[in-house]
């Protein structure tokens, strides 16, 4: 079984630029995390952009849909920054028939060390291979339908709320 992962961004794949004093993208750190993470699974990454969730706008959540509508994987993986996911899981359960769509993120960067995105990135993984199919939230070892969670502000956590 072979998992397509798609980047697009978010606080998983920010980096400090030491030269401006504040957050920014370069490249994914997705490999390096895999690499790190031991992973033996078949994985494709695309990288399909690198934006700040509070950024992305409708037109990228399409591009987002219709890469998952394009590939041959039922089993996909999406990165994306956590204060806009549940809107981009929304359009995915709209628009992505017979696939299983697991969405995550990270609170901390990658780069930071101390980032939760390594073992965030593993859940999603695993709950992509089980789980049928439909669109999910994995964050901090849980999973959630996507319209049964939200993301708690004050307690920097994915909390389940009574599915809309």
């Amino acid at each position: 079984m072979r998992i397509r992962i798609f980047v697009t961004g978010g606080t998983f794949d920010k980096a400090y630029d030491e030269i401006r004093g504040e957050l920014s993208f370069g490249n994914t750190h997705l490999p390096d995390m895999l690499a790190r993470g031991r992973c033996g699974l078949d994985v494709e990454i695309r990288t399909i952009m690198m934006v700040d969730s509070l950024e992305m706008s409708d037109a990228d959540r399409e591009l987002i849909a219709a890469n998952c509508r394009r590939v041959p994987e039922d089993r996909i993986v999406v990165t994306h920054g956590t204060d806009t996911l549940v809107e981009t899981a929304r359009v995915l359960a709209a628009t992505v028939p017979d696939r299983t769509i697991v969405l995550t993120g990270a609170m901390i960067p990658y780069a930071f060390g101390s980032s939760d995105g390594l073992f965030n990135l593993g859940s999603a993984l695993s709950f992509a291979q089980v789980l049928p199919h439909g669109v999910y939230v994995a964050m901090n070892g849980r999973v959630f339908p996507w319209d049964g969670v939200r993301k708690n502000r004050k307690t920097g956590r994915f909390e389940e709320v009574e599915a809309s």
